[in-house]
């Protein structure tokens, strides 16, 4: 499932294509709009960097969940997928698409803004949480609104404030590496968020397999 899901996005590449260039000019705004006080931009940079990434991934993640139309979910439980194979693959193909649109924000974000990047070795552990944790949560929210006309304006409503502690905890592990400090209390924080939200999309997938 996975894999289909990173063919289709390969051959239409909307997701990305589309996507990350607004997050790059949305980086770009910001020191536009401030004007060129290095030290302020070098401080917000990277709290910057995570608010486009989760805006921003939210959409690649919906617009990933949005080619699934009635016909296509009826093709796959003809083949007997089971509801939580079907979720799994996409959160999967989610966390594929979001790492490498995370990585094509880096560049961007360190050119603009020089950020202090000690203790960057904790980011790390960093980019694949916050991709995991927010593919599951695109996943649980596309899932939740199925069938409604208007699951893509739903969906970012449904996700971007549960995001809120990836975004948190992101932010403050480099903060909390560059003063010295172990990081793993904001580590844990994400990473609790991204267990909460894959047993919420398990007892989901429980029940789309009961109503089907």
């Amino acid at each position: 499932m996975a894999r289909k899901d990173l063919r289709q996005e390969l051959r239409a590449g909307e997701a990305l294509l589309v996507t990350a260039p607004f997050g790059a000019a949305g980086l770009l705004l910001v020191p536009l709009a401030i004007g060129s006080d290095v030290p302020l931009l070098r401080q917000i940079g990277p709290g910057l960097y995570w608010v486009v990434m989760l805006l921003f991934g939210v959409l690649v993640t919906l617009r990933q969940s949005a080619v699934d139309g009635p016909a296509q979910l009826a093709m796959v439980r003809l083949f007997g997928v089971h509801p939580a194979v079907r979720l799994a693959g996409r959160a999967a193909a989610n966390t594929v698409l979001l790492l490498i649109f995370e990585a094509l924000l880096i560049p961007v974000a360190v050119i603009l803004y020089d950020p202090d990047l000690s203790g960057w070795v904790w980011l790390l552990p960093v980019f694949p949480l916050v991709a995991v944790g927010l593919a599951l949560l695109g996943t649980l929210a596309n899932a939740l609104a199925q069938g409604l006309a208007s699951r893509t304006a739903l969906g970012p409503l449904l996700v971007v404030p549960v995001s809120l502690p990836l975004l948190l905890g992101a932010t403050q592990v480099l903060e909390a590496a560059r003063y010295g400090h172990q990081p793993w209390s904001w580590l844990l924080l994400i990473l609790t968020v991204d267990l909460a939200v894959a047993v919420a999309l398990g007892l989901v997938s429980r029940h789309l397999e009961e109503a089907a």
